[in-house]
């Protein structure tokens, strides 16, 4: 893999740079919309890509129970299958499995758990995980982890770092040890945890790098802690995570933690927010947050949001928008998805002009107290 770091900013440690990867480059700072079964829900591939995503999440808990290893290779992999041409970055499924705490059974050797779907009994190695994550194709994979639940005692914690290295070395030698099923590379992140400690977030990140992997990731937040733990982790140990390699930071995040994590130094993000949240109706446009039920919409013959320019879903007015949620109709989830992501693509993009032009603290400290006016972000 080739990262090349660009430029870090004078006034913050904000970072642009570009990630190779076999099905082309991703331009940091990047935020991956989440397409956990191989679609991000409403959208085709020609409107991620009209919306300016240049890589997609999907995630290898639910791609190997539903469609299955089978097809996926029957398919040549997931990027054909679904007709996405792009990078596109695998979860390792940890969270999913480790979320379904009464279906699940953990050992030194991996987890084992039943299927959400029909109850059967799988079992989760760090092997596996990648031959899993093999099958799918995709370019980047993550490591099998575990994420520990927030509170956690220290004791704990210490003692799930220490299987989540040694699932991550297993990992790193069987991905060294094993080859691609579709003829081109694909790339390896470790996942640095810690929970709210500081020094076992160092521990944990200080050995992955002794493993070595492609990217390192920040694992086990936005998982119950409050926003102000979060950033006091990020300042503790983003000096640990190497320089010359991307940095992840998984689930997060609002606009403002993406912002604010950006000027601590991270690289790429992914949360599901900004789908699920148009399926509520709530949609993210340049001026700020908007319910699309709200009544003062009904009559209101604007753009969606001007601020986007010439979007797809910028042909429709917010009353329109609103009598198709009003009415149930599913081209709403469409359009207000669309627009969503839009959103983030355009944050990103626009985040890094700003970082070019040396402008982003001041832009972005701005966009924040703009956006977010009746609290500190």
């Amino acid at each position: 893999m080739s990262f090349q770091l660009l430029k870090t900013d004078t006034e913050t440690n904000a970072r642009l740079g570009v990630v190779t990867t076999a099905h082309g480059e991703i331009t940091t700072p990047i935020f991956m919309p989440v397409g956990t079964q191989g679609t991000v829900k409403t959208l085709t591939p020609q409107n991620l890509n009209d919306a300016g995503a240049e890589i997609i999440l999907g995630n290898t808990y639910h791609l190997y129970l539903r469609p299955s290893r089978e097809v996926l290779e029957n398919a040549g992999g997931l990027h054909p299958f679904m007709q996405w041409d792009k990078p596109i970055l695998t979860d390792s499924g940890g969270f999913q499995v480790f979320s379904l705490k009464e279906l699940t059974k953990m050992y030194s050797y991996g987890v084992e758990f039943r299927s959400h779907i029909d109850g059967s009994k799988h079992l989760f190695t760090p092997e596996s995980v990648v031959d899993i994550q093999r099958s799918i194709g995709s370019d980047i994979m993550m490591v099998l982890d575990e994420c520990p639940p927030n509170p956690s005692s220290y004791e704990y914690v210490k003692k799930s770092i220490a299987l989540t290295t040694s699932w991550a070395k297993k990992s790193r030698e069987h991905f060294q040890n094993t080859a691609g099923y579709y003829g081109f590379n694909q790339l390896q992140f470790g996942i640095g945890q810690g929970s709210t400690y500081p020094t076992l977030r160092k521990e944990s990140i200080a050995q992955l790098c002794e493993i070595g992997f492609d990217g390192y990731a920040i694992g086990g937040l936005a998982v119950g802690e409050t926003t102000a733990q979060m950033y006091e982790i990020l300042d503790a140990v983003l000096e640990d995570y190497p320089q010359d390699k991307p940095r992840y930071l998984m689930g997060v995040g609002t606009p403002a933690n993406i912002l604010r994590a950006i000027q601590k130094g991270v690289d790429m993000f992914d949360c599901v927010m900004p789908t699920r949240n148009a399926r509520n109706g709530t949609l993210f446009t340049t001026t700020g947050k908007i319910n699309i039920r709200n009544l003062k919409y009904r009559m209101n013959l604007d753009p969606i949001d001007v601020g986007l320019g010439d979007t797809y879903s910028n042909n429709f007015s917010l009353s329109y928008l609103r009598h198709l949620f009003i009415s149930g109709e599913t081209l709403g989830l469409h359009l207000a998805t669309l627009q969503n992501i839009s959103f983030y693509m355009w944050l990103v993009r626009t985040v890094k002009e700003k970082i070019r032009n040396g402008t982003f603290r001041q832009w972005s400290n701005n966009f924040i107290e703009t956006y977010y006016p009746e609290k500190n972000v």
